[in-house]
């Protein structure tokens, strides 16, 4: 008789301790995001998608010998004074693992390949799951293309898609647009 009064204790105790979690959480405000305008932030240490600064490379080819999946690729020519000069780099999402390997191979300061913040990009064929950053004749970095040879975004510099924010970013979004106004002289 004693074993059945402890046994309705204790699952009366447990019982309450699981209805005390509902009546925490019940009586504070609710948090809706309106998603398609507003975003819930990410954690410190997410690893959304890769990008890559053609600009910064020293074509070392640590992230490509770093890279378990063997998605990444990089193409260097020796400039006159021997020097490695990156023609282009090519990065295959649809091999990508996410495990950040290459970011922390890269010696550049600040790093050239880095995992950004977006989480909802979308490929509409198989040719845009291969990316590749190429420069013109001048040295100047040019807008990412598919493996159709299509310019792709969001890697474009744009200030609807910036990603060149993220863990290892280097760049801080671009400011938002704020009219300037006439400062009057004295």
């Amino acid at each position: 008789m004693i074993n059945y009064f402890k046994m309705v204790w204790n699952y009366s105790i447990a019982l309450l301790k699981g209805l005390g979690v509902t009546l925490k959480y019940m009586f504070q405000p609710k948090v809706t995001l309106q998603y398609p305008k507003e975003k819930a932030p990410s954690f410190d240490r997410f690893r959304g998608m890769l990008t890559f600064h053609i600009d910064e490379c020293i074509a070392c080819d640590l992230c490509v010998r770093a890279c378990p999946s063997t998605c990444i690729a990089l193409e260097a020519v020796r400039n006159e004074a021997g020097k490695k000069i990156i023609q282009n780099y090519t990065i295959d999402f649809g091999k990508c693992n996410w495990c950040r390997l290459c970011e922390e191979a890269c010696p550049t300061n600040p790093k050239s390949v880095h995992h950004t913040n977006e989480y909802e990009l979308v490929f509409m064929s198989r040719d845009d799951f291969k990316i590749t950053w190429l420069k013109d004749a001048a040295g100047k970095p040019l807008v990412p293309v598919n493996a159709a040879g299509k310019p792709i975004g969001p890697w474009a510099d744009v200030e609807e898609k910036h990603l060149s924010v993220g863990i290892g970013a280097h760049k801080a979004a671009p400011p938002a647009k704020v009219p300037v106004a006439a400062t009057p002289e004295h």
